[in-house]
């Protein structure tokens, strides 16, 4: 589900609108959509005009492209964009910790409140399929930005109940850090390295990572394979901070500074509580919903194994880890600048 994206037909001629759909992963859904499939229209939804600007000039060549100026803030604005639209894919959130936990109700307006108006424009204008991001951050949420997501994906998952006899059906896609991403560690790191002291806030920190093409590639597939309800979440390796750390500098000093106001040791994406609804599909678990809205035969994954009593699917206790090899491709695959000297040492086995 993550490596692949096969049988796009269920994009072809459909309305595609992306909440949020400047963003990094807005932009590889479209890149994605636009080499795999042939839909009617493209939307991006978002409220910054000049991203949207220079997201037109990156995409000129793309006939089905269109932008919407809007917040998901403003349900009148939302329902005016989906007229028409087939599926929605909400990207669109408020997401720094440190931020949430200044700005609380900032957060929720967005998060929350943002993602009822989008559920209540979704069933009126006829909107076939919404598939909602969330996060790590949201599996047992210890901190403001976790818990506004947890709460969007309850909202989702209900969604399903309080469309009752519409056509409209709600999934959610839950994943871990996506390598080099706008406030990621990654760039972070390798900006720091010049200074020969890498800042770390806990020597023990594991965190998931997954690259920002399967994460679009799982929403895509999620959006195709989901029957309303579903919480996908996939299985994707850890890899402990200093590892990182040591990959991208090894020549610096690791400086324990703490961990922040919000932040976790491990993150966790399927908690304890949470394993008895959920399901092993292979390449991804899929949490069930509690509220029984499926058919009477107990829903479509019945053959799926069930995850063993007081299973968690925690970053340190993870069964598959990134080796040096893969999170180098990995940070090769961004494309950055100023790393040129980097990756010469990795060339010479350094």
């Amino acid at each position: 589900m993550l490596n692949t994206l096969t049988n796009t037909e269920h994009l072809n001629s459909k309305s595609i609108l992306i909440t949020g759909g400047t963003g990094s992963l807005g932009n590889m859904l479209v890149e994605l959509i636009h080499q795999h499939a042939k839909p009617r229209r493209i939307i991006v939804f978002s409220r910054d005009e000049y991203k949207q600007h220079v997201m037109a000039g990156k995409f000129a060549h793309v006939d089905s492209m269109r932008y919407f100026l809007g917040d998901v803030r403003d349900e009148k604005r939302l329902r005016r964009a989906f007229e028409g639209v087939d599926y929605v894919i909400h990207a669109a959130a408020l997401k720094q910790v440190p931020a949430a936990e200044y700005n609380p109700f900032e957060f929720v307006h967005t998060n929350v409140l943002g993602a009822q108006n989008i559920i209540e424009a979704a069933i009126d204008t006829g909107v076939k399929k919404v598939v909602a991001l969330s996060t790590d951050k949201a599996a047992n949420p210890i901190n403001l930005y976790g818990a506004t997501k947890l709460c969007s994906d309850k909202l989702f998952i209900a969604g399903n109940n309080y469309s009752g006899g519409n056509a409209t059906r709600f999934a959610v896609v839950r994943y871990g850090n996506v390598v080099g991403s706008r406030g990621s560690v990654v760039p972070f790191f390798l900006e720091k390295r010049k200074s020969g002291v890498l800042p770390i806030t806990d020597m023990e920190m594991t965190r998931f990572w997954i690259t920002l093409e399967q994460g679009a590639r799982l929403v895509l597939n999620g959006l195709r394979d989901m029957h309303g309800g579903e919480l996908y979440v996939p299985k994707i390796p850890s890899m402990r901070v200093t590892d990182l750390a040591r990959i991208i500098a090894p020549e610096c000093k690791l400086e324990h500074v703490g961990i922040r106001p919000g932040e976790k040791l491990h993150e966790i994406m399927i908690g304890r509580e949470d394993a008895r609804n959920t399901v092993d599909s292979g390449s991804h678990f899929i949490i069930q919903p509690m509220l029984k809205f499926w058919e009477s035969n107990g829903g479509p994954y019945t053959n799926l194994p069930r995850c063993a009593e007081g299973f968690a699917y925690s970053s340190d206790s993870n069964d598959r880890w990134v080796s040096d090899d893969e999170m180098k491709q990995m940070i090769i695959g961004l494309n950055l600048s100023g790393i040129d000297d980097l990756l010469q040492k990795w060339k010479a086995g350094q």
